[in-house]
């Protein structure tokens, strides 16, 4: 190990959600893969959560990893409500509000390495305001933060007037309302995240996928004078081989004609009604297209913890055989990247979260946007009118009633189908192979990253 990395201690600290969980994992694999050390910090479940779900890595990948558990008090974990009339997974604020007792422990960590490190990084999830206050407090730390959801979409939020307004407009997009995104619980800790002390940034995007906004975000007051680095996306953009045993889904798509599957997920924290199941089976069912569909509980604050294993029985009566050949159900954790890659998948039905967002492009696979909360009914927007590399399935406006499955038939056949879809295709793969060089040896992404590297380690 370089002289100038050996003594450089990177402490990465997720916010305990999948989407951030997950993205923060491929970072600290990175990270470590040019001989940096690396500490991923977080509560036991969800240290088993993220590495349990782990795609796109050998095996090895996260052999020189160091693990560090922070106790969390006990807390409850909630089913979800798939019937509530916001759909932002308020059942998981108990793990939020008990997920601050952690900083104490964290801070233990962080005196500890400050002891025997000539500079202590901490990479903190931008809600994990605790952690960059304790980083700033030690004589040789440093705070960076981490933005796990595209830099547009808070512009998104700055409302139509001032700059940011203007620009989204000269691009002809129409922003989304933020009514029903998150509740006031969860904008409360996102409020804490405004006045955190942060060396810098680091961004899961690139400038192929969002350079019109990032000068913008960059002249953001809270960011004027810090160092910004986007070097996403973070995750494999080629998979070579997988972490775990091969899941079932994956012998089923070795068997299908190339692109001829409609992937469905809706990500790791969004449930829909019965009612609104229903809808979709019997739309997937009219539109007479191969589909994987993956219909799971959304995650509980504690993966341990029971919940509903078997959401086939909410389905149309008959409607599994009538799939027969056609579609299968996945009732547990599908491997998105893995199905994404494969030369089977066509399209992606998705809730738009930025990991899924990220992925879907990595890969080349259009998108169907079916926004659930948060940044979501944005990134609907980004994919479809300002990417073009999607259809919206479910409009913003309306989203407390069921979309009817004469609408969602309707869409899967505009990708699927009809002569549009192609030149959507298209635009996907040509965005895919623009991605893949940002990443690669001289893009952007890894330019990017290779800076904040020689930024860390510096004399």
């Amino acid at each position: 190990m370089e002289a100038s990395k050996a003594d450089v201690s990177i402490v990465v600290v997720p916010y305990p959600a999948q989407g951030h969980l997950n993205q923060l994992l491929h970072l600290s694999i990175i990270l470590s893969s040019h001989g940096l050390t690396v500490y991923y910090a977080a509560p036991r479940t969800h240290i088993h959560q993220a590495r349990s779900r782990l795609q796109g890595w050998p095996a090895s990948a996260t052999n020189s990893l160091h693990f560090h558990e922070l106790p969390i008090p006990p807390y409850t974990s909630p089913a979800p409500n798939p019937n509530s009339s916001v759909f932002f997974p308020a059942h998981l604020q108990p793990l939020f509000e008990k997920f601050k007792h952690v900083q104490p422990h964290l801070a233990k960590l962080l005196q500890s390495l400050s002891a025997t490190s000539r500079r202590v990084v901490v990479i903190s999830d931008f809600l994990v305001s605790f952690a960059a206050t304790e980083a700033a407090a030690l004589p040789n730390g440093e705070p960076y933060t981490f933005r796990c959801t595209p830099p547009s979409s808070v512009l998104a939020w700055e409302g139509e007037d001032g700059p940011a307004g203007n620009l989204i407009k000269s691009f002809g997009l129409n922003t989304p309302s933020t009514e029903d995104c998150t509740t006031e619980e969860f904008l409360a800790i996102v409020a804490q995240s405004k006045s955190m002390p942060e060396s810098g940034m680091l961004i899961s995007t690139c400038g192929v996928i969002e350079g019109d906004f990032l000068d913008l975000f960059m002249q953001q007051p809270d960011l004027m004078g810090k160092k910004l680095f986007a070097i996403g996306p973070l995750n494999p953009t080629v998979i070579t081989e997988t972490t775990g045993p091969r899941h079932r889904c994956l012998d089923w798509l070795d068997k299908q004609p190339p692109g001829s599957v409609l992937y469905i997920s809706f990500g790791s924290n969004s449930s829909i009604s019965d009612e609104q199941i229903e809808q979709l089976a019997i739309g997937l069912l009219n539109s007479d297209q191969r589909f994987v569909w993956v219909l799971r509980e959304a995650d509980r604050g504690d993966l341990i913890a029971e919940g509903e294993k078997d959401w086939q029985n909410k389905l149309p009566p008959g409607f599994i055989e009538k799939i027969e050949g056609k579609g299968i159900i996945i009732g547990d954790w599908a491997p998105q990247l893995e199905i994404l890659a494969h030369q089977a998948t066509a399209a992606f039905m998705s809730h738009c979260g930025w990991n899924s967002c990220i992925e879907s492009i990595s890969m080349g696979v259009p998108m169907l946007a079916w926004p659930m909360h948060s940044d979501q009914p944005w990134n609907a927007v980004l994919i479809s009118s300002y990417l073009k590399v999607g259809v919206i399935v479910r409009d913003w406006s309306p989203r407390k009633e069921v979309l009817l499955a004469v609408e969602i038939e309707k869409a899967v056949k505009e990708v699927m189908v009809h002569d549009k879809g192609e030149e959507i295709k298209r635009r996907a793969r040509e965005l895919k192979e623009a991605v893949r060089r940002a990443v690669g040896d001289g893009g952007s992404s890894n330019t990017e990253l290779l800076a904040f590297i020689n930024h860390i380690t510096r004399s």
